[in-house]
């Protein structure tokens, strides 16, 4: 009998749970779940195949690199390899591997690898769902903890006469990487809840302005 994508997913969630580096919380357990959950709801509104999109986003951060890591850019492609002999050696219908491999090493943004098939195009948006809203504030801020990282630039906030650098300021990750995010979603049902969830970074911003008394109108965001 054939095994549903779906069926797989124990096997999956143990094989992430192997493979975790338990001291990075930004991409625990639960950031691999609520991938997995975007990615579902992605790819039932975009009529994507769940054969490569289930895999592609439970194992896509199965080989851990740092942030802050000069190697960074290699983690997609190295896990898109640790993922596909797993597969292959599980026992995974073969026909999908090489699909679920792209994905994986597409869905990176600092890989800057472009996704060429539907499928990763949603495990992409899925992904960086996960940097906007509630849940992206909360991990860009364990993240730049975890590093060390000052909160804010006490001379000036929000980068407005500056140029926003995200090594020295939590808060300028926001001007670097998330608030641009919405605009380099590759799908329709990705785009919307992109620009929904950036909607609330930016009122998140506007109440942390109003609190140390910066406006965060005066940053070029838009």
């Amino acid at each position: 009998m054939i095994e549903k994508p779906t069926e797989w997913e124990p096997r999956f969630a143990a094989f992430v749970a192997e493979e975790q580096d338990t001291s990075d919380t930004a991409h625990d357990e639960g950031h691999v779940r609520r991938v997995v959950a975007n990615a579902k709801k992605l790819a039932e509104a975009e009529g994507a195949d769940l054969a490569v999109v289930l895999p592609a986003a439970w194992l896509h951060d199965c080989v851990a690199i740092a942030k802050n890591s000069a190697e960074r850019s290699s983690a997609s492609r190295l896990a898109a390899e640790r993922a596909g002999g797993f597969l292959r050696e599980a026992g995974y219908p073969a026909e999908h591997i090489a699909a679920i491999e792209h994905a994986i090493e597409a869905h990176s943004f600092s890989a800057r690898v472009a996704p060429q098939t539907l499928e990763a195009k949603v495990v992409q948006d899925a992904d960086r769902l996960e940097a906007l809203g509630a849940v992206g504030i909360a991990r860009t801020l364990i993240t730049g903890g975890a590093n060390g990282t000052p909160f804010y630039d006490l001379t000036e906030p929000f980068p407005i006469t500056r140029a926003a650098d995200d090594r020295t300021s939590i808060i300028d990750h926001f001007f670097t990487k998330l608030l641009t995010l919405a605009d380099t979603m590759q799908t329709a049902s990705g785009r919307a809840a992109a620009q929904q969830r950036a909607q609330f970074l930016k009122q998140y911003l506007t109440q942390l302005g109003s609190e140390i008394g910066v406006s965060f109108r005066e940053a070029a965001t838009e």
